[in-house]
């Protein structure tokens, strides 16, 4: 038997299902659940003309429902101003994916110089690298260059307040490496500071890993935490949301070491989950052991500008026994898409944006309480991210958003629903939502 636009015959299925030891296809995904798999036959046709098929996938896609959104955890519906797509795909930025040879990569080479230059200043540290894979990844990179400093120091630190999602893959990098991570406790939605203060003194530290804002959309005060790592020979680490530097006190402002997390949050639309771009920057002294590309400026014979690969050796890249991270660096498509953003919004813009977004959610918060329904899970400092306790039941009343056009939060608990707005989000859209309750 042959699949219809399967490249294998029974044999060459057999043969790899052998390799992978399970006896068919449906054992291969029995981890899926029955619930989600599809049982009826693919309506595929026999073939298909280029309009054809272009009319095929659209009336596929049309069938997506779009919402109107008010969820964030992580990844937030900004606007991308139109000039983006474009200038993207210009010529001279389609260049080698890795620009070893820098005679022949300068678009690519050129482009994530500045975007390291803009990512240094908007988390105020002193260098950046091209770029990492996402948010996650990032952050459990940091991790490792805080245990690579530390010299026999194992331990990591990590706040309660951090994202989920970023501790699942944190941890998962800290099991294969080695790497002891201990919780810092939360107390009423922010970081513990005094269970912080007696775990950072004990022997073995090598860093502590904290959220801003955090996974509740609080802004956190994080005064002193840094003095506290550096007495006691650890970095901290601050992850956050990048765009959010705009307004907010930076990373440097607190003292961090390494920044990490991503950069969605900078015109990247949501894409149904990706790709996204995670950044990283750091101090200087922490330069060489930061893994991914780092791309320096320089002259070539003429006298001209010249940008090439600097500071790391060739087996960073190719030789994972010898490298210092598993992780090179994201696709810099995504990298380049985070710059050219920058550069068209400029400070004034992405700090508009910002300024906007914080305005929307402080207004929707205030409209929720007057419903009667809902109250501030916590009385804590917020961004254009906040949670609420709901009087009613979470699932039915975010079932009644969604039929109604309206993506509504992210539910966090029993009652709790937490939700973000960004300067896309309208006054008419936040009435109209309310207007559901």
């Amino acid at each position: 038997m042959e699949y219809k636009y399967f490249p294998h015959t029974e044999s060459e299925i057999k043969e790899m299902l052998d390799i992978v030891g399970v006896g068919s296809l449906d054992e291969l995904y029995s981890d899926v659940p029955e619930e989600i798999r599809f049982k009826k036959e693919y309506d595929l046709p026999e073939a298909m003309s280029e309009m054809e098929v272009r009319r095929f996938f659209e009336a596929l896609g049309n069938e997506n429902k779009r919402l109107v959104c008010f969820a964030g955890a992580g990844v937030y519906d900004h606007y991308t101003p139109a000039v983006v797509g474009r200038i993207v795909q210009r010529s001279e930025f389609l260049t080698s994916y890795t620009p070893y040879q820098a005679e022949i990569s300068q678009g690519t080479l050129h482009y994530i110089f500045e975007y390291q230059s803009m990512m240094a200043e908007l988390t105020g540290m002193d260098i950046s690298n091209a770029s990492m894979y996402d948010g996650s990844t990032a952050t459990a990179e940091a991790m490792m260059m805080a245990v690579a400093a530390g010299k026999k120091c194992d331990t990591v630190l990590v706040s309660e307040t951090v994202d989920k999602k970023v501790l699942t893959v944190v941890k998962t990098y800290a099991k294969f490496h080695g790497v002891n991570i201990v919780m810092v406790k939360e107390n009423d939605g922010i970081t513990d500071k005094a269970d912080f203060q007696e775990k950072i003194a004990q022997k073995g530290v090598a860093g502590i890993i904290v959220q801003q804002p955090n996974r509740y959309g609080i802004v956190e005060d994080y005064a002193g935490y840094a003095d506290a790592a550096h007495d006691n020979k650890a970095l901290m680490i601050m992850n956050g949301v990048a765009a959010d530097y705009a307004v907010l006190k930076t990373p440097a402002e607190w003292g961090a070491d390494i920044a990490v997390g991503d950069g969605q949050s900078l015109g990247v639309p949501m894409m149904f989950g990706g790709p996204y771009v995670g950044y990283m920057c750091c101090t200087e002294k922490l330069i060489r052991k930061m893994p991914g590309r780092i791309v320096g400026m320089t002259e070539d014979s003429r006298g001209q500008r010249a940008f090439v690969l600097t500071l790391q050796a060739r087996e960073q890249h190719i030789r994972r026994q010898k490298a210092t991270s598993n992780i090179c660096s994201n696709q810099s498509l995504m990298a380049l898409f985070v710059t050219v953003y920058m550069a068209v919004m400029g400070k004034k813009g992405v700090k508009e944006a910002g300024e906007l977004s914080y305005a929307g959610a402080h207004y929707m918060m205030d409209k929720l309480v007057e419903t009667g329904h809902f109250k501030p899970t916590f009385q804590k400092p917020f961004f254009n991210e906040f949670c609420v306790e709901y009087d009613g039941d979470v699932d039915v009343l975010q079932k009644k958003f969604v039929d109604n056009g309206f993506l509504g939060g992210v539910k966090m608990g029993d009652h709790t629903i937490m939700f973000a707005v960004t300067e896309q989000r309208s006054k008419e859209e936040i009435d109209n939502l309310i207007k559901l309750i």
